[in-house]
Parts: C-alpha cells; structure tokens; sequence
C-alpha cells in the first residue's frame, strides 16, 4: 500500500499520564486529535525495555505528525498517546487497559510490553471490541486463543533461538554430540522461545544437559552457571528479558564461564556490549530487526534512515535495540489502517489493520486471521571484540568457537 504525502505540521508527539491522574473522560478523536491509550511498564523488572517500547511509539507519533499526520475523511488529524504505568505487573496492566476503555474513552490501542502484559490485556480489548496493535508481545499462545481485535508486527517467540542451535548444528558433522545448556524467565515468552529451542536440538538429536529456570527477580543465574562450568555444554542458551541477559552477561564475567556457542534474547535492550564489553564478545543475540535490511517506507524511509533518525532523536543509544523499531512500526500500522478505513468506527479500522499487507523500515507486514505478522523472518546477530553487532546467516559468519577454558 501507498502512503500519501502530507503538509508538515508539527505537533506534540504524546500525552502522558500518570496512574494517579483523575482525567476527564476522552473521546477516541476530540478536535484534530487521535489518542491512543497504552498500558506499559515504566516501573518494575520490565522498565527498561518499557522505556524503549515508549519511545519508539513516541518518534513515530513525532515523525508522522510532522509529517502531516493521518488522513481521515478529507481532514487531517495528529496523533498522540496516553500512558499509563502497568508497573510490570499482569494484574495492574488489565486494570489500566480497562480504565483507559471504559473511564478514558480512548477505542484504539498499542500493546503493553512482554507476552505476558500483553496476555494479561488482550482479553480486555477483545471483551471491549477495541482493536490492539502490539509490538512486543511474542508469544505464539496469545495467537491460538481466536482473538479478532489483536495484532502484532513482530515474529512469535518460538523462532527467536531455535537458529542457535541450527548454527550450532552446521559446525560439526555430528550434530547429535552437541550439548546444551538452558536458562529460561518462567514467563509466557521465554517458555516459547525454550519451546522452538527444544524442538530444535531434539531435530539433531542434541543432548539438553541442563534445563533450569530463572529466579523470578532475575538477579542471579550463579547455580546454572556453576552447573555449566562442570557440564561443559557447547552451547548456552539464555531468555529472561533485558535484566536476564545483563545478569547474564554480569555473571559470565565475574564467574569466568566460557561456552563456545552463548545465544540470549534482549541483548541489545541490556546494553551488554557497553556495560560487559569482555563477556559480550561472541554471543549470539535474537533480534527482530537489523537496520541493515533492503526495507523501506515513504514515512520513515530505509531501515538505516529510521535507525539513524531515532538515535538523532535519542542519542544515548549506541546501538538501538529493535523494541523501539517494532514500536514504531505498530504506529505506522495505525496511520495506514486509520486512512484505508476512511472512518473511525471500531470495526472498520479493524477489519482495515487485519488487511494489511505492506513493506515497511521494519520489514513486511501482513497478518494471519490469528493476528500475528507472517511476513517477517527472525535475525541472530553476533557481538564482536569492538562491540559491534554483526549480522549471522550461516555458521561461516560466525566467531566461532568462543574463547575456550574455564
């Protein structure tokens, strides 16, 4: 699909609220104005990628409202988004989506972040009608559950390390010596990503020496690492979110483990390569995006023109982790759903967003009736000694093996 060219018009990017706000009722369009409502987790364990999911809803409301905003009817319209801090926890986060449904009026969504805020607030939004566009919820069970209102940009969670293992297989002839080690965040996503590793190495007949669980803080994995130091897997996979792959990181360093293969999720979010750049050389990282991708839009340009905008916009950011990207592209979903319905009826926007089909920075986007993007391929990346990210395709592209000894 196209996207129409707009007069610059220049507008505040977002409205945010705090929980303890007593606001007025808000009507899905007052005046020129489009509001999103967004429950997302500012405080708690999952802060951190919260922030990134926040600000990529936010660039993109700023890039498209300069750029002339949404198209609706013959008149122009800006968009803007209402907070509220779910505080990383389930419970709090359907409580928010609902008063930001019945209390605040506002009838078009963006997701929380994580597959299990996300669980906790798709039932909500389908029990209201209210269409949900989400960034960062991945797990393949929020789409068996036959919602009609949820849709989401990125690839499900089952993909995201299963490739490790594939790689890992094409360095010997004998893939079935290969042995592994896991450590999984018992939470809705990380148990899916631990789903495709496992159906991964039972593929090649790879041995699963050790399967352990997260604490639930996520401030410690020293019992499974005393484990891998004494096993000597081949391969360390971890998924517990940004505060797991720092501990993670943290943890390999001070404990001076060494595994030839390491693939984690969220390394990017944690910002290992720069708080644990001697740990970080060498392990894999999931990643749903690479500005590198030969991927365009007429709103936000190249993967690389987006990357380079969002660290102009926030500079603190030596390498931008894909949270931001996918968030951005969840906006751009809404602008081109707003404008191909022509309405701001519930339904219609709806049934416009579950026909989507178009090439974006971010990737391709094109859902199934289930509501999740099968357009779009996973990537892993590779730190390196310099802290770069560089992209894997086959075993050739890696640095393999890690450093050895103990």
């Amino acid at each position: 699909m196209k996207f129409k060219s707009l007069k610059t018009m220049v507008v505040s990017a977002a409205v945010v609220a705090s929980v303890s706000m007593a606001g007025s009722a808000m009507a899905k369009v007052e005046g020129d104005t489009i509001t999103l409502g967004s429950s997302i987790s500012l405080t708690g364990k999952y802060a951190t990628n919260g922030l990134h999911t926040t600000r990529g809803y936010d660039y993109a409301i700023k890039v498209i409202n300069e750029a002339g905003g949404v198209k609706v009817g013959g008149k122009t319209y800006k968009l803007a988004v209402k907070y509220y801090d779910d505080e990383s926890t389930p419970a709090r986060g359907a409580q928010l989506a609902e008063r930001l449904i019945q209390q605040d009026g506002v009838e078009f969504m963006l997701g929380p972040y994580s597959s299990g805020m996300t669980k906790a607030i798709a039932p909500v939004s389908e029990k209201f009608g209210v269409p949900m566009v989400e960034a960062e919820g991945a797990s393949r069970s929020l789409f068996t559950q036959g919602y009609k209102y949820l849709f989401a940009v990125l690839s499900t969670s089952e993909q995201y390390l299963s490739t490790t293992i594939e790689l890992a297989a094409q360095t010997t002839d004998n893939p079935s010596e290969i042995k592994v080690a896991m450590a999984f965040e018992n939470d809705p996503f990380s148990l899916d990503v631990r789903e495709g590793v496992v159906d991964a190495a039972k593929k090649y007949g790879m041995k699963i020496v050790i399967d352990d669980k997260l604490p639930a803080d996520l401030s410690d994995m020293s019992a499974t690492l005393t484990k891998v130091k004494a096993l000597r897997p081949d391969v360390l996979i971890v998924s517990g979110h940004s505060k797991g792959a720092a501990t993670a990181a943290r943890q390999l360093e001070e404990m001076k483990v060494s595994v030839p293969i390491i693939g984690m999720t969220h390394c990017e979010a944690a910002k290992i390569q720069e708080k644990f750049p001697k740990a970080a050389q060498g392990i894999m990282c999931a990643t749903q995006w690479v500005e590198g991708i030969p991927k365009r839009d007429s709103m936000f340009g190249s993967a690389s023109d987006w990357n380079e905008g969002f660290k102009a916009e926030y500079p603190s950011y030596s390498s931008v982790p894909y949270q931001s990207a996918q968030a951005s592209a969840a906006v751009l979903v809404w602008k081109e759903a707003f404008e191909a319905a022509n309405s701001f009826d519930k339904d219609a926007v709806r049934d416009a967003i579950s026909a989507i089909e178009m090439e974006t920075f971010y990737g391709d986007i094109k859902f199934s009736a289930a509501g999740n993007n099968i357009a779009k391929p996973m990537f892993m990346r590779q730190i390196d000694a310099n802290g770069n990210y560089n992209l894997v395709v086959t075993a050739d592209d890696m640095q393999f093996p890690r450093k050895a000894g103990y």
